[in-house]
């Protein structure tokens, strides 16, 4: 599979398949509670489409996987307690990641991220962060498999569940 960068042209293609996703993932309100239109929302996806951030997978015409990579940190990630300090244009930070259900458990995500690893180092970063629910412990585990360290926790209020707390992660190629 080829990473591929998101156009205005994938618009309705990225929001159908997030909405699927949604809708179609088991365990999707325990682990990762994302409601289409509140998080995330069609302005959020046309955002980063328009700002070149939004990387797909495809198989056969089917988007099997999705994510956005920023080339800053925004920010709420200022407070963090980080391991290495470094300015906001020093880091990638992924957000929206999400694989089709019927191609989740084929390390998809594994593929995903070590492409978008490939990018930030391309742009000479010097790591990526990334958050996630403290709730998505699938989540936590690939990324500990994948060398990310996880180095703080963060009490932050996102319009799909309210004040929550927030596991952040780095991984840095310096």
């Amino acid at each position: 599979m080829k990473l591929n960068k998101c156009t205005s042209a994938d618009f309705d293609r990225i929001t159908e398949y997030y909405k699927f996703v949604i809708d179609n993932t088991l365990g999707m309100k325990t682990y990762c509670p994302w409601i289409y239109g509140k998080h995330p929302t069609d302005e959020m996806i046309k955002n980063y489409i328009d700002s070149g951030y939004m990387y797909f997978f495809e198989d056969n015409s089917q988007i099997v996987a999705a994510a956005v990579l920023t080339p800053f940190q925004d920010e709420d990630y200022s407070s963090v307690n980080w391991s290495v300090s470094l300015k906001s244009d020093e880091v990638s930070v992924i957000h929206l990641l999400c694989v089709n259900p019927k191609y989740q458990g084929r390390g998809i995500s594994k593929y995903l991220i070590e492409g978008l690893i490939d990018i930030a180092k391309r742009d000479s970063k010097k790591g990526i962060r990334l958050d996630a629910l403290y709730t998505n412990t699938r989540a936590h585990s690939l990324y500990e498999g994948m060398g990310f360290k996880k180095c703080d926790v963060k009490n932050w209020y996102a319009g799909n569940t309210g004040w929550t707390d927030f596991y952040l992660f780095e991984y840095y190629f310096i």
